[in-house]
């Protein structure tokens, strides 16, 4: 297993990480772009997840709110990638042994992996019943486990500077 705590320490000192860190004006400006892709990625989910559970938007198949919803979905995502990094490198250790940074860390994964089996499970068969109205019992859990898990992530990223 790779030295982790070498690397947040090598990382904290390139100059992405001293810049980050030592800007008056750039880790809340990079920080104020993580909130907006904070809006656009959970905003856009949840959107879609209301739509699963049968909420919202009965009227809409599907597959026609996923057309409109997925480059904002990805581009919150992106946002939240690039400025979640850029962040990270400007305290790295101190991140990497937070608890509620891990925390956050594992449930993006898992909602990665929950988006995953959504879209090659439950989501190939959405023709034959998003337009019905009704959704299957998988297609609504996948839409409450990620409403939670998103919920859960916000919290657990403002929990950072806490803990």
């Amino acid at each position: 297993m790779p030295d982790m705590i070498a690397f947040c320490k090598w990382l904290e000192h390139t100059s992405l990480g001293t810049h980050v860190r030592e800007s008056l004006w750039l880790f809340p400006t990079v920080e104020t772009l993580h909130l907006f892709g904070i809006v656009m990625l959970v905003g856009s989910t949840s959107f879609f997840d209301l739509r699963l559970l049968n909420l919202t938007m009965k009227d809409q198949p599907v597959s026609r709110i996923v057309g409109k919803l997925q480059g904002f979905v990805w581009a919150g995502f992106i946002v939240q990638v690039v400025t979640g990094f850029m962040m990270f490198s400007s305290e790295a250790t101190k991140m990497y042994i937070n608890d509620a940074f891990r925390l956050k860390m594992l449930m993006i994964v898992v909602a990665g992996l929950n988006a995953g089996i959504f879209h090659f499970t439950a989501y190939r068969s959405a023709d034959k019943w998003s337009s019905s109205g009704s959704t299957p019992l998988a297609a609504k859990f996948a839409g409450a486990f990620s409403i939670l898990l998103w919920f859960g992530i916000v919290a657990a990223g403002r929990w950072i500077a806490f803990i």
